[in-house]
Protein backbone atom coordinates (compact mmCIF):
# COMPACT_ATOMS: atom_id res chain seq x y z
CA UNK A 1 0.00 0.00 0.00
CA UNK A 2 1.48 3.60 -1.03
CA UNK A 3 2.05 6.19 1.50
CA UNK A 4 -0.26 9.07 2.00
CA UNK A 5 1.46 12.64 1.67
CA UNK A 6 0.88 16.01 4.05
CA UNK A 7 2.78 18.77 3.03
CA UNK A 8 2.73 21.32 5.87
CA UNK A 9 0.45 19.47 8.62
CA UNK A 10 0.03 20.39 11.65
CA UNK A 11 2.33 19.46 14.29
CA UNK A 12 1.23 18.19 17.38
CA UNK A 13 2.75 15.77 20.08
CA UNK A 14 2.01 12.63 17.61
CA UNK A 15 3.88 13.68 14.68
CA UNK A 16 6.28 15.16 17.25
CA UNK A 17 6.88 12.07 18.70
CA UNK A 18 6.79 10.32 14.77
CA UNK A 19 9.44 12.37 13.89
CA UNK A 20 11.46 11.78 16.71
CA UNK A 21 10.88 7.72 16.73
CA UNK A 22 11.34 7.83 12.62
CA UNK A 23 14.56 9.84 12.65
CA UNK A 24 16.40 8.13 15.78
CA UNK A 25 14.95 4.26 13.64
CA UNK A 26 16.62 5.49 10.80
CA UNK A 27 19.58 6.70 12.07
CA UNK A 28 20.83 3.59 13.91
CA UNK A 29 19.65 1.22 10.69
CA UNK A 30 22.65 3.55 9.45
CA UNK A 31 20.80 6.03 7.60
CA UNK A 32 22.87 9.64 6.67
CA UNK A 33 20.40 11.74 8.19
CA UNK A 34 22.57 13.91 10.47
CA UNK A 35 23.94 11.31 13.10
CA UNK A 36 25.98 8.40 13.37
CA UNK A 37 24.51 5.23 15.61
CA UNK A 38 23.59 4.91 18.49
CA UNK A 39 21.27 7.75 18.79
CA UNK A 40 18.28 7.79 21.03
CA UNK A 41 15.10 10.63 20.97
CA UNK A 42 16.46 12.76 23.00
CA UNK A 43 19.47 13.01 20.99
CA UNK A 44 17.46 13.69 17.87
CA UNK A 45 15.51 16.52 19.43
CA UNK A 46 17.44 19.65 19.10
CA UNK A 47 17.51 18.87 15.63
CA UNK A 48 14.09 18.93 15.07
CA UNK A 49 13.94 21.74 16.81
CA UNK A 50 15.68 24.02 14.82
CA UNK A 51 13.74 21.85 11.81
CA UNK A 52 10.17 23.68 13.81
CA UNK A 53 11.75 26.62 14.44
CA UNK A 54 12.35 27.37 11.05
CA UNK A 55 8.68 26.19 9.74
CA UNK A 56 7.50 28.26 12.35
CA UNK A 57 9.53 31.47 10.92
CA UNK A 58 8.19 30.25 7.24
CA UNK A 59 11.43 29.40 6.19
CA UNK A 60 10.70 25.50 6.08
CA UNK A 61 7.79 23.06 4.71
CA UNK A 62 7.93 19.60 6.26
CA UNK A 63 6.56 17.10 4.17
CA UNK A 64 4.78 13.60 5.87
CA UNK A 65 3.89 10.53 4.40
CA UNK A 66 1.94 8.08 6.30
CA UNK A 67 2.01 4.40 5.96
CA UNK A 68 -0.96 2.52 6.03
CA UNK A 69 -1.61 2.44 9.90
CA UNK A 70 -1.97 6.54 9.80
CA UNK A 71 1.93 6.37 11.47
CA UNK A 72 5.10 8.67 10.23
CA UNK A 73 6.90 6.86 7.96
CA UNK A 74 8.35 9.07 5.80
CA UNK A 75 9.85 12.97 5.98
CA UNK A 76 11.55 15.52 3.82
CA UNK A 77 11.77 19.21 4.55
CA UNK A 78 12.25 21.71 2.15
CA UNK A 79 13.98 24.95 3.51
CA UNK A 80 13.56 28.10 1.34
CA UNK A 81 16.83 29.88 0.19
CA UNK A 82 16.81 33.06 1.94
CA UNK A 83 19.59 34.64 -0.12
CA UNK A 84 17.99 37.42 -2.86
CA UNK A 85 20.28 35.85 -5.74
CA UNK A 86 19.41 32.33 -4.92
CA UNK A 87 15.73 32.03 -4.39
CA UNK A 88 14.77 30.55 -7.48
CA UNK A 89 15.66 27.29 -5.79
CA UNK A 90 15.51 25.59 -2.22
CA UNK A 91 16.91 23.11 0.11
CA UNK A 92 15.83 19.53 0.89
CA UNK A 93 17.40 18.30 3.95
CA UNK A 94 16.31 15.23 6.42
CA UNK A 95 14.98 13.03 3.26
CA UNK A 96 14.14 9.58 5.56
CA UNK A 97 12.16 6.61 4.96
CA UNK A 98 11.41 4.03 7.91
CA UNK A 99 13.98 1.01 7.80
CA UNK A 100 10.90 -1.03 8.07
CA UNK A 101 9.34 0.40 4.53
CA UNK A 102 12.74 0.36 2.60
CA UNK A 103 12.38 -1.60 -0.66
CA UNK A 104 9.11 -0.80 -1.44
CA UNK A 105 9.76 1.86 -3.96
CA UNK A 106 8.88 4.54 -0.99
CA UNK A 107 12.02 6.33 -1.43
CA UNK A 108 10.79 6.73 -5.10
CA UNK A 109 7.85 8.08 -4.32
CA UNK A 110 8.70 10.83 -1.30
CA UNK A 111 11.10 12.12 -4.10
CA UNK A 112 8.24 13.08 -6.74
CA UNK A 113 6.15 13.89 -3.57
CA UNK A 114 8.99 16.39 -2.42
CA UNK A 115 9.34 17.49 -6.17
CA UNK A 116 5.46 18.49 -6.72
CA UNK A 117 5.42 19.99 -3.30
CA UNK A 118 8.26 22.79 -4.25
CA UNK A 119 6.70 22.79 -7.94
CA UNK A 120 4.00 24.98 -5.20
CA UNK A 121 6.36 27.17 -4.32
CA UNK A 122 6.13 30.51 -6.42
CA UNK A 123 9.72 30.99 -8.22
CA UNK A 124 11.42 27.74 -7.42
CA UNK A 125 12.97 26.06 -9.99
CA UNK A 126 15.06 24.06 -8.65
CA UNK A 127 15.96 21.62 -5.61
CA UNK A 128 18.93 21.26 -4.53
CA UNK A 129 19.85 18.41 -1.57
CA UNK A 130 23.79 17.15 -0.20
CA UNK A 131 24.09 13.66 0.80
CA UNK A 132 27.11 11.49 2.63
CA UNK A 133 29.36 9.87 0.10
CA UNK A 134 30.13 6.35 0.76
CA UNK A 135 26.92 4.75 1.03
CA UNK A 136 25.39 4.81 -2.95
CA UNK A 137 22.93 7.64 -1.64
CA UNK A 138 24.17 9.55 -5.09
CA UNK A 139 23.07 6.72 -7.17
CA UNK A 140 19.37 6.77 -5.90
CA UNK A 141 19.32 10.65 -6.06
CA UNK A 142 20.62 10.32 -9.46
CA UNK A 143 17.69 7.49 -10.08
CA UNK A 144 15.26 9.84 -9.10
CA UNK A 145 16.62 12.45 -11.58
CA UNK A 146 19.27 14.97 -9.80
CA UNK A 147 22.58 15.31 -11.10
CA UNK A 148 25.62 15.31 -9.08
CA UNK A 149 27.08 19.41 -9.22
CA UNK A 150 29.57 19.27 -6.10
CA UNK A 151 31.60 17.19 -3.85
CA UNK A 152 34.11 17.97 -1.27
CA UNK A 153 36.00 15.18 -0.38
CA UNK A 154 36.55 13.99 3.53
CA UNK A 155 34.43 16.89 4.41
CA UNK A 156 32.03 14.41 6.65
CA UNK A 157 33.90 12.71 9.56
CA UNK A 158 31.77 10.04 11.30
CA UNK A 159 34.40 8.17 12.66
CA UNK A 160 37.85 8.78 13.39
CA UNK A 161 39.57 7.33 10.28
CA UNK A 162 36.28 7.48 8.54
CA UNK A 163 36.03 10.85 6.57
CA UNK A 164 33.12 10.56 3.85
CA UNK A 165 32.77 13.21 0.72
CA UNK A 166 29.76 15.71 0.83
CA UNK A 167 28.03 15.32 -2.23
CA UNK A 168 25.69 18.44 -3.98
CA UNK A 169 22.83 17.66 -6.15
CA UNK A 170 20.53 19.22 -8.05
CA UNK A 171 16.99 18.92 -9.45
CA UNK A 172 15.92 20.60 -11.97
CA UNK A 173 11.98 21.22 -11.61
CA UNK A 174 11.14 22.11 -15.49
Amino acid sequence: MPLTFTLDPAVGPDLRDGILDLWSDVSNAGGSVGFVPPVTRRDVRPELVRHLVAMAEGRTRLLVGYDEDGRVAATAFLTLNTHRLMTHWLWLYTVMVHPRHQGRGYGRDLMAAAADAARTVEGVQAIRLTCRGGGGLERFYESCGYKEVGRVPGAIRVAPDDDRDDVTLLLPLS
